[in-house]
């Protein structure tokens, strides 16, 4: 057997260098395929045992295809946006046609472009396959399953609206505005003061599921607020340093030692009296002289914190409760000092008509039916307990027709900032929510984002508005993100989120089976798929307007081949041996 197994070893040295070369040059023919991936040749020595080591019988070489299946080839920017390399581990999941029954493949050849049925095909023609997104951009609820993968068809007969669902404004309101003092109108009333000019206004244009502009406009009028308070009469105008009892001052219904009694209806009432200039000095508790000792005898009931008063920017004493739920009331004891016409002529409640101040409405209960119904669209307060009273403003939203969409109250603490709450999902805003716009479109929602709204002294200012809707556009192209998610975009400026393609992972990539196309197919081997989102779970990311190059070093190859060579050459040498030596037996005689 020596000799002949000799021979038998050249011939498997041979057709195992054939094969490598074989390989080699399968791989130097795909160094510019995309996605390709590399094969090499491993060899394996066959054996031949034989039962006493003085004896040896050659044995042979086999060689194996290794697969470099994972390892990543060259990332490469390219112009089409549908374009996409995988950076990291995972495969595009494709079909060579949607008909029935065609199985999955899996390839990183990302040269995906759209054909003339809309559907994404990468250059060998291979349907890329995807999750779909809902309208709320959820995806499938078995997006673990390739039952949930759907061909990626970007193709659209018409153009595209988007509603508004959200819109922004960044507003100042001036902090210096006079508030409107619904007592002191020409018929006293209480709030709203909706039928009063408005201080400021401000249109927003929103889009309806037709992709109609509508515009809004939202209406600013600062107010007293819905504490109890009252205020006296238009007629006299008064300054801080007016002695009130003096015949020749604002008030002269009032005369030294007038009095009258305050009360919350929680704490014990006092009495403040009016002394002269003539009043010995200093003034016993409780008297007052000027216009600004009455504000600090009034802020100072029950020890402070109590109630708030003030003079208007014309003149009129105003005095408000801090507690929202408060109840104010005042009487003449001595003299007419409120009820007089020429004293302070408090104008009455207008809800009841006596000098007993209810609060317009709780804030911190339900608002009574009839006033600022659309109180509930609004935020809720975030200080319930002392809002500002001197930051309360109306906003009314008017729909196109001048109808009114809601109306409601915003308040601002005393850094100007807006006193509102987040809601339960992290947001202060408006909502508006069932408008019929009296054209045919659906009833439309769409929430107002407030939370920027501010109140400084200077100028009323919109910082900045924005909203999501859009007029109707036409597609104008497709693209791929980072995430994997298929973007149709608009001439309108919209987009549409389509599609969400997995990458799919395998415990084995180098198990997997090539077939045509730069794809693979699942093997016993490779074990089993996994679906993953681009970035998650071991998955690598899907790089857009790129392609991923073969994984083939032409260096490495040609010294392979070199090697290749020589050790086919040796085999040969090995066999003309035997052969000569075969024949040098047969000469024997």
């Amino acid at each position: 057997m020596g000799l002949f197994g000799s021979l038998f070893t050249g011939v498997s040295a041979l057709f195992a260098q054939s094969q490598n070369t074989a390989i080699i040059s399968n791989n130097i023919a795909n160094i510019s395929t995309t996605g390709f991936k590399r094969s090499e040749a491993s060899f394996n020595s066959l054996v031949t045992t034989e039962s006493r080591l003085s004896r040896y019988s050659p044995g042979t070489v086999s060689v194996n295809r290794l697969q470099r299946v994972d390892q990543q080839g060259s990332i490469q920017q390219t112009s089409s946006a549908t374009d996409a390399a995988i950076s990291g581990n995972g495969f595009f999941p494709v079909k060579r046609s949607t008909d029935f029954g065609q199985e999955f493949l899996y390839t990183r050849n990302g040269t995906f472009s759209e054909d003339s049925q809309g559907l994404l095909r990468n250059a060998t023609g291979f349907v890329m396959y995807a999750w779909p997104i809902d309208a709320s951009g959820n995806l499938p609820a078995n997006q673990g399953d390739l039952v949930s993968l759907v061909p990626a068809d970007v193709a659209f007969l018409g153009g595209l609206t988007r509603p508004t669902t959200v819109a922004e404004l960044a507003v100042n309101l001036d902090a210096d505005q006079p508030p409107i003092d619904p007592h002191t109108l020409a018929i006293p009333q209480q709030l709203p003061v909706g039928s009063e000019p408005a201080h400021f206004s401000r249109g927003l244009t929103v889009f309806d599921e037709l992709g109609s502009a509508q515009t809004v406009t939202l209406e600013f009028r600062k107010h007293t607020g819905p504490m109890a308070h009252f205020t006296s009469d238009a007629g006299s105008v008064m300054q801080l340093q007016d002695v009130l009892a003096d015949p020749a001052g604002p008030t002269p219904g009032i005369v030294d030692l007038n009095s009258f009694t305050i009360d919350d209806g929680v704490n014990p009432p006092e009495v403040i009296v009016f002394r002269d200039a003539a009043a010995p000095i200093p003034l016993a508790a409780g008297e007052v002289q000027t216009v600004e000792q009455v504000i600090n005898a009034i802020e100072g009931y029950a020890g402070g914190g109590v109630l708030d008063s003030r003079l208007s920017t014309t003149g009129q004493l105003i005095v408000q409760s801090i507690d929202p739920t408060s109840t104010i009331t005042i009487a003449d004891t001595v003299g007419t000092p409120l009820t007089g016409i020429t004293a302070l002529d408090i104008v009455p409640d207008p809800s009841s008509g006596t000098l007993v101040f209810n609060p317009d409405f709780d804030i911190t209960t339900s608002l009574p039916a009839g006033v600022y119904d659309g109180q509930t669209d609004f935020p809720q307060f975030a200080d319930l307990a002392s809002p500002n009273t001197q930051g309360w403003w109306e906003l009314t939203v008017l729909h196109p027709d001048t109808s009114t969409i809601t109306q409601g109250l915003l308040n601002f603490a005393g850094d100007g900032q807006l006193n509102a709450s987040a809601d339960a999902g992290g947001a202060i805003d408006v909502e508006l929510n069932n408008i019929d716009w009296g054209n045919g479109s659906a009833l439309q929602d769409f929430t107002i984002d407030v939370e920027r709204f501010s109140q400084f002294a200077g100028n009323f200012d919109v910082i900045f508005s924005d909203q999501n809707g859009a007029e109707l556009g036409l597609r104008t192209g497709v693209e791929l993100t980072r995430d994997g998610t298929v973007v149709a975009r608009f001439s309108n400026g919209a987009s549409a989120d389509l599609y969400r393609v997995p990458l799919l992972t395998f415990a084995n990539p180098n198990g997997l089976t090539e077939v045509s196309g730069t794809a693979y197919t699942e093997a016993e081997e490779s074990g089993e798929e996994n679906l993953r989102e681009a970035g998650t779970g071991g998955a690598g990311f899907v790089e857009p307007s790129t392609l991923e190059a073969s994984n083939v070093d032409l260096a490495d190859e040609f010294a392979k081949l070199i090697v290749s060579q020589r050790a086919f050459g040796a085999a040969t040498r090995v066999i003309t041996t035997v052969d000569q030596m075969t024949e040098d037996l047969l000469r024997l005689r």
